[in-house]
């Protein structure tokens, strides 16, 4: 089994689906709660970008109340309205996106704050696996997960008209 740490340094992204796709899958019960996640960087166009905008995870409260997007610190984090976001253009020009904010650039996630629940979750068959997944309320994204060890997911962001998933780590919280 490869590592948290591994994942974190990056893979190649055939090796990532084949890692995915090898995966157990989880339920919708079992993965309620708060997780902080991290990048797995595979040469996806949206590489780093989580990284930098201060991403800390995702709180799924109910199969329908979902967080996707937490920013800030425990204690003191929020949600932000993914709909906001550029995420198209950011999934389809990511690779030529600094990936560096201005100063000042993580505060004004906190402008994007929302108290609304933005996503559901579902079991979804992906890759030949019916698994708990993420559907997003304004996004054509789908975030299907598997069970990389006991609070550990392996997240791949499946979005319309790309050809490899952007993968991502959930720890619970």
């Amino acid at each position: 089994m490869t590592d948290v740490l591994t994942l974190q340094a990056g893979v190649d992204a055939v090796a990532a689906e084949d890692l995915f796709d090898s995966l157990p899958p989880v339920t919708v019960e079992q993965i309620l709660g708060t997780w902080h996640g991290s990048e797995v960087p595979t040469g996806h166009a949206m590489d780093g970008l989580l990284d930098v905008s201060g991403w800390y995870g995702k709180r799924f409260a109910s199969a329908e109340e979902v967080h996707p997007l937490l920013f800030g610190a425990p204690g003191s984090l929020y949600a932000v309205n993914p709909k906001l976001l550029p995420l198209g253009t950011l999934n389809r020009f990511g690779d030529t996106v600094p990936k560096v904010l201005p100063p000042g650039g993580r505060a004004a996630f906190r402008l994007l704050r929302t108290r609304k629940y933005r996503a559901r979750l579902r079991e979804v068959s992906y890759r030949g696996q019916v698994s708990a997944a993420m559907v997003y309320d304004d996004l054509p994204i789908i975030d299907h997960f598997r069970l990389l060890a006991p609070d550990t997911l392996l997240g791949a962001m499946d979005t319309r008209n790309s050809p490899h998933p952007y993968f991502f780590l959930l720890e619970r919280a």
